[in-house]
């Protein structure tokens, strides 16, 4: 088991709908990071941005983009996550991807589309949480809109980390900023969020605020506002013990089960 995880939050503009721009991009971001990081994070849709034009950025898990994931992983020997437009058996997907230095890709789809964007027009939800197992932590990634779903999040898995990756923009950042606290707090867990900055391809504007949030709910990162920005934060096991152990409120959580 490995007592502490180091990850990086790049914080970032995105290109709109140009995946191969992105990534570029976020190479030059991410060997500028001179720290052993176990894991870098990059936002929500980060080839395209938040597109409803699926079909033009949209790849297969055995395209581009997927390949240079599991390349970079293992070259940097940190795992890569971000989410990107997926098509598959005819569907689209806003899929989470978690690529390991080891090969192994883990994947989640979006459960929760954006109605208001029109993304469930576009995007087939997933209806599958998936919890993974890395470096001894356990890792719950989530999607930008989930954010607002508290049960879909609820930790019955005993995870460590709550990781969301995101374009949520600006006019709405303050309910954000509550929810990722609001997550951690009820869930004994770490909550991290990873956010774009810039203005998009239909003229919505983000300001990143990223994030994480400890156990308590303290914030414990100083990303600014309205900049690219990549910060390291160090998670530690022995956090999640001492008050997991001290206060026990993840064992008086109610019985019960998410159906539909």
């Amino acid at each position: 088991m490995q007592e502490a995880l180091k990850i990086a939050l790049i914080q970032s503009d995105l290109v709109w709908e140009n995946p191969e721009q992105n990534q570029q991009n976020f190479i030059k971001k991410i060997n500028a990071v001179a720290e052993k990081v176990d894991i870098i994070v990059l936002p929500e849709m980060f080839t395209s941005g938040f597109t409803m034009n699926a079909k033009a950025v949209a790849e297969t898990m055995e395209g581009t983009t997927v390949s240079w994931m599991l390349d970079l992983a293992k070259t940097k020997q940190a795992a890569i996550a971000g989410s990107m437009v997926v098509i598959e058996n005819d569907n689209y997907y806003n899929r989470f991807l978690f690529a390991e230095p080891s090969g192994k890709l883990s994947y989640y789809d979006k459960r929760h589309t954006f109605t208001l964007a029109g993304e469930h027009k576009v995007y087939k939800a997933g209806n599958k949480k998936i919890i993974i197992h890395y470096r001894g932590w356990k890792i719950c990634p989530l999607i930008c809109y989930d954010l607002r779903f508290p049960v879909w999040a609820r930790n019955t898995e005993d995870y460590d980390v709550l990781l969301y990756v995101a374009n949520w923009p600006k006019p709405r950042i303050n309910a954000w900023d509550t929810l990722l606290k609001a997550r951690a707090i009820e869930n004994m867990s770490y909550c991290i969020g990873v956010n774009r900055i810039g203005v998009d391809g239909v003229n919505v504007e983000y300001n990143g605020s990223s994030a994480c949030y400890d156990v308590l709910g303290k914030k414990i990162t100083n990303m600014p506002l309205n900049k690219d920005a990549v910060e390291i934060v160090a998670l530690s096991k022995n956090h999640i013990r001492k008050y997991r152990n001290a206060l026990k409120f993840l064992d008086d959580k109610d019985g019960f089960n998410l159906l539909t």
